[in-house]
């Protein structure tokens, strides 16, 4: 099912990704749309969540700045995912050309195709992640038996960051919810329900889910994610692309990775307005118009830049290494950032580095 709009085609991705995996692709990191019948305009299939810390991505959909970046002769085709794991089995299974996406699901979807299928051509958004708990918990003395919650999947970015946090404080935790604390993998709409029910003490989430615990579950901050890394900085959601599809259309990459600059120059200059449109981004995709107060809390939590903090991904990956949730990975050769730095030389902006 497909739902056509002005600047671009919206999808129900679930239903694409089953079909194109149950005719048993292989991970291969197809060329994609690119390669259209002559007849007809050629398509670019860009992935991307209805979510705040999706921002700029939405803002280029809205805004139309990725389909006239893209020109008359292709055509965008927008596809919404709810977790990341989703979408980078969409990129490694050929149904999408590229996609914004987290740093831990990025990590698996390099490692499962060995190095060769994905690379990451641009940072997008930091920060943004918090460890929010009930009223009465003030520090990890008090979270002893306590029952946590994060994102599903088991190893999505946040769980990840909540499993080597609470190795640091001297908890043991294990995929099946063992250990000196529970930790369910819930999706966050989820998680928002059973904190407000009490049958949660505390959650590592994303904004806006995070501000969304304490204006509407009573809940309070134990953790910034931004006080655990240097200068507060860490990838929350960068631009994973496949190889052959990198390789085989470098002028539509750069297409839209002008787009993208151009978003994030929108979003940092114009905070209200670009506030507004991600309201109206995420609103057609999911059909539910969240309030304007909660997307400007949320905001004020976030930064937006190309920049990967590709020192962030490295820790990222041993976090998960040593927690159990990833087999060890060699991340050399996972960023692409050529063209990326090539225009941000013409707009005179420092270019952004991969280690």
């Amino acid at each position: 099912m497909k739902m056509s709009r002005k600047g671009g085609r919206w999808s129900v991705t679930a239903r694409l990704v089953a079909v194109v995996l149950g005719l048993g692709l292989a991970v291969s990191g197809c060329a994609g749309a690119g390669q259209n019948d002559e007849a007809g305009p050629s398509i670019v299939r860009v992935g991307m969540f209805p979510n705040v810390t999706h921002a700029p991505a939405l803002v280029g959909v809205e805004q139309g700045l990725l389909q006239e970046a893209l020109g008359d002769d292709v055509e965008l085709e927008v596809h919404y995912f709810n977790a990341g794991g989703e979408a980078a089995q969409a990129l490694l299974a050929g149904a999408i050309d590229l996609t914004y996406i987290g740093p831990n699901p990025a990590i698996n979807a390099f490692q499962r195709s060995n190095g060769e299928a994905v690379r990451l051509i641009s940072g997008s958004t930091s920060g943004g992640a918090f460890f929010v708990v009930r009223d009465g918990i003030d520090s990890a003395d008090d979270l002893r038996g306590a029952t946590l919650a994060s994102p599903q999947p088991i190893g999505n970015t946040q769980d990840v960051a909540m499993r080597a946090w609470l190795s640091e404080q001297g908890f043991e935790t294990d995929t099946r919810g063992g250990g000196d604390v529970e930790i369910r993998s819930m999706a966050n709409a989820d998680v928002l329900q059973a904190f407000q029910q009490g049958d949660l003490d505390g959650a590592w989430v994303p904004e806006p889910w995070a501000t969304r615990l304490i204006n509407e579950g009573g809940g309070q901050i134990l953790v910034d994610e931004r006080d655990i890394w240097p200068n507060g900085q860490y990838v929350t959601t960068h631009i994973l692309a496949s190889t052959a599809f990198l390789d085989a259309s470098p002028d539509i990459i750069r297409a839209i990775l002008s787009a993208h600059l151009d978003a994030l120059d929108f979003v940092n200059s114009s905070p209200e307005e670009a506030q507004a449109t991600t309201l109206d981004g995420i609103e057609n995709a999911i059909h539910t118009r969240l309030s304007a107060e909660l997307i400007a809390a949320a905001w004020q939590n976030l930064e937006f830049t190309p920049d990967p903090i590709a020192s962030s991904l490295q820790e990222s990956a041993d976090d998960a290494v040593a927690a159990g949730l990833l087999e060890p990975v060699d991340l050399n050769g996972i960023y692409d950032l050529t063209i990326l730095n090539e225009l941000l030389r013409e707009r005179g902006v420092a270019e952004v580095s991969d280690s």
